[in-house]
């Protein structure tokens, strides 16, 4: 436990020498600054640095910024406080390393051998230990309802769940507001100590979806009522899941038409042939003409996507390629089909 010590004037202590807190340069304030300046600028930078809003090395980063400006709000938000802070006067100008003065009437100033309720050293040198979350009897004032807050994701799937339909079961990172404090972030003038100022929780859901046969690539599905909680009664936001359609190994996708490709060998092009090609409906049967030529696209109506007036086309386009090998008697016809196009 922390040690104190009265100190009055002309005594002189001895205790460790600790680097300098500027509470108010923390919050970015002056030190004219008003109650209500110092609040707003509080809940303004912790929103900004909660650390669940933060991931992997920004995270801690965004804790140790978060412990410094709940520790400025604690010190500039208590008139007496702030008054004994402010009493050390230009000595704030001192640079890092702080030593308490021996003219402090009034002081306090405590030995300690590490942090106590997350404060600094030049706190607890300072005030002694205390939690800046204390939490009070009473609930700030309540403003009228919020609307929750719209959310969007990304939902990726593949080409057939997009033509057929599909049901997705979803893991959320859900954001919802705090109970304790209502969504206020505060209570009374104290940070909540559930949520941290922010007025809100990060956690996990599950949702299952269901996604309507015929969804495209970029649209937006609407689910009412699955985004933001809502505060002080207002209704949930909705959440919007943006489709991004999987790359696929047999269509490109061109609006609400598909691509495919199909290998023909030469006499097939030449004389003509009938071939299996695949649809998202099954393999069917197409009918190539004579004289087709390589890049050519075969157009098979109805075969794409769904749309709104009724269905895209599927297109075949051609390539053209002999067999991997050829027997002695297809050789002899090459060499026949060469002269006789000699000079052609």
């Amino acid at each position: 436990m922390p040690r104190p010590c009265q100190v009055s004037k002309g005594q002189v202590i001895k205790t460790m020498s600790v680097s300098y807190h500027d509470y108010y340069e923390i919050l970015g304030l002056d030190r004219n600054a008003t109650e209500k300046e110092i609040k707003a600028a509080y809940r303004k930078l912790a929103r900004k640095w909660h650390p669940d809003l933060h991931t992997g090395k920004d995270k801690e980063a965004a804790e140790e910024k978060f412990k410094q400006v709940n520790e400025a709000y604690e010190v500039l938000k208590d008139p007496e406080k702030r008054a004994k802070y402010d009493r050390l006067g230009d000595r704030w100008r001192d640079g890092q390393d702080f030593q308490p003065p021996p003219d402090m009437d009034g002081f306090h100033f405590y030995t300690t051998g590490g942090e106590a309720g997350g404060f600094s050293d030049f706190f607890e040198i300072l005030f002694g230990g205390g939690d800046p979350f204390k939490r009070t009897a009473h609930r700030s004032r309540r403003t009228g309802p919020v609307h929750g807050q719209d959310i969007e994701t990304q939902l990726e799937i593949s080409l057939e769940e997009a033509y057929h339909g599909t049901e997705k079961n979803l893991q959320l990172s859900a954001r919802e507001v705090c109970a304790a404090c209502g969504g206020d972030g505060f209570i009374n003038d104290s940070a909540c100590s559930r949520c941290g100022g922010t007025g809100i929780l990060t956690g996990n859901k599950s949702l299952a979806v269901k996604i309507p046969p015929g969804v495209r690539d970029g649209s937006r599905i609407r689910l009412r009522g699955q985004g933001g909680e809502g505060i002080h009664g207002g209704a949930r936001g909705d959440l919007y899941l943006k489709i991004h359609i999987r790359p696929h190994h047999l269509y490109k996708i061109l609006g609400h038409d598909l691509e495919t490709e199909i290998t023909l060998r030469p006499e097939q092009a030449a004389l003509g042939a009938e071939v299996s090609v695949p649809t998202l409906d099954g393999n069917v049967s197409m009918k190539v003409p004579k004289n087709t030529h390589a890049g050519q696209r075969l157009r098979l109506k109805g075969k794409g996507l769904p749309s709104r007036d009724g269905r895209g086309d599927g297109y075949v386009r051609v390539k053209i390629d002999i067999p991997e090998h050829l027997s002695e008697e297809e050789e002899k016809l090459y060499q026949r089909m060469a002269e006789l196009r000699k000079g052609v």
